[in-house]
């Protein structure tokens, strides 16, 4: 299974991206998607997870009200809509395919993961 993110670059702050991921087999069509992010000197973080049927989501507190994770089974894609964003939103962005079919914030529950496409939010 591969995992291919695109859509970062660099935006001013109260501005927005829209991230991509394309996962390269149906494998995902059961699986729930999630993105995570790590920025410079941190550690890795949840960001959002939708569930194989797409009606469950869960974000984290930080992006919550600002980031809207979708997907689209058809196309093997899962997107990540940030608007509102903040310069602590400065990270490299990470796709995964979960192991299970239902939303989590647990880094352990996911089995594949992408390279990442890097947002970098200017104040």
């Amino acid at each position: 299974v591969q995992l291919q993110a695109s859509g970062g670059g660099l935006v001013q702050a109260g501005g927005s991206l829209r991230l991509s991921c394309t996962v390269s087999k149906r494998t995902a069509t059961n699986n729930a998607l999630g993105w995570f992010r790590r920025a410079p000197g941190k550690e890795r973080e949840f960001v959002a997870s939708i569930s194989w049927r797409g009606g469950d989501t869960g974000y984290a507190d930080s992006v919550k009200g600002r980031f809207t994770i979708s997907r689209d089974n058809a196309k093997n894609t899962v997107h990540l809509q940030m608007d509102s964003l903040k310069p602590e939103d400065t990270a490299i962005y990470c796709c995964a395919v979960s192991r299970y079919s239902t939303v989590s914030s647990r880094a352990e529950y996911y089995a594949y993961w992408g390279q990442g496409t890097l947002v970098t939010v200017s104040s």
